[in-house]
């Protein structure tokens, strides 16, 4: 019997999105063992400091990426939205899930019933606070940090008037009775990649076993996202958001973009053929670049 050893971050929601892969496989080739190896990465460890000043998203995934390497797992379980834009070409993403609820929501304190303007919003993404202050102008923001039980826990103590989280991650944790309100993806555009689980291998290896997973459209939407927040020269961590959709075999691509040294904020979409998902993503960003008329300045 052949054997799959899944590799996954140590938090809850981490481990739950990587039970969704490893039921799929097992569901579906009775002929594979497999199983979860749970790591703590870098970006566990620190947690009083944003993401942007020690190294970004990456460091979510480095223990994953060095464990994939050496042999001690055959697959690595991401959000989308965490995974570096360039990957080394022996640990190529190999299969996308099916999206789950792309929105971002408000959390509010438990039995709370409006945002206490007081305390600050807990947010450590600048593609939510460019967003969030334009339908809440009065709002102030601190670093939160940490995976969901302890972004809730902080803000039940009271440390926060509000935090923003992913649907996705609330739905797959059980905790979608701790959403306050659903930002429309109009309101809030979402980060590349959102609500979309991404399989990682090294290159060469058998993984027809994931055929049935992964999802065509997807990954189509996925590679055009991060598309382009590559040809911005962004990461995960940038303050850029990038949101796909496709009907038929075209794909509108809407996004914003914060240009952090001369204050403007971007806004902009562009549709083009499913097919050639990253050349419509090239294409908006550089679009964006040049400041094209028809493209917001705020």
């Amino acid at each position: 019997m052949r054997k799959i050893v899944i590799g996954s971050r140590e938090s809850a929601l981490a481990v739950a999105q990587s039970e969704l892969v490893r039921s799929y496989i097992a569901a579906h080739c009775p002929d594979i063992d497999v199983s979860i190896l749970t790591m703590k990465t870098t970006g566990d460890k620190i947690l009083n400091q944003a993401l942007d000043r020690i190294g970004g998203k990456g460091l979510f995934v480095k223990e994953l990426d060095a464990a994939l390497l050496d042999g001690r797992t055959d697959l690595s379980v991401h959000s989308l939205k965490d995974v570096p834009m360039e990957l080394p070409p022996e640990l190529p993403l190999t299969a996308f899930s099916a999206r789950e609820d792309v929105r971002d929501v408000l959390v509010l304190p438990e039995g709370a019933r409006e945002i206490d303007f007081s305390k600050p919003v807990g947010c450590s993404s600048k593609r939510r606070m460019i967003q969030f202050e334009t339908l809440y102008p009065q709002a102030r923001f601190a670093v939160i940090r940490g995976n969901v039980q302890t972004r809730l826990r902080k803000l039940d103590e009271g440390q926060y008037g509000a935090t923003i989280l992913a649907a996705a991650g609330l739905k797959r944790l059980g905790l979608e009775h701790r959403i306050s309100r659903y930002f429309s993806t109009e309101e809030m555009i979402p980060a590349a990649g959102q609500a979309i689980l991404a399989v990682q291998s090294r290159a060469g290896e058998d993984v027809s076993f994931l055929a049935g997973y992964s999802d065509r459209e997807s990954e189509l939407c996925a590679r055009a996202e991060r598309a382009f927040v590559r040809a911005l020269g962004g990461n995960c961590s940038t303050p850029v958001a990038a949101f796909a959709s496709l009907d038929g075999e075209t794909l509108t691509l809407r996004a914003l973009y914060l240009d952090e040294a001369s204050g403007w904020v971007h806004r902009g979409s562009l549709e083009g053929a499913a097919r050639e998902p990253e050349a419509l993503g090239t294409e908006l960003a550089q679009r964006f670049g040049k400041r094209s008329a028809g493209y917001e300045r705020q």
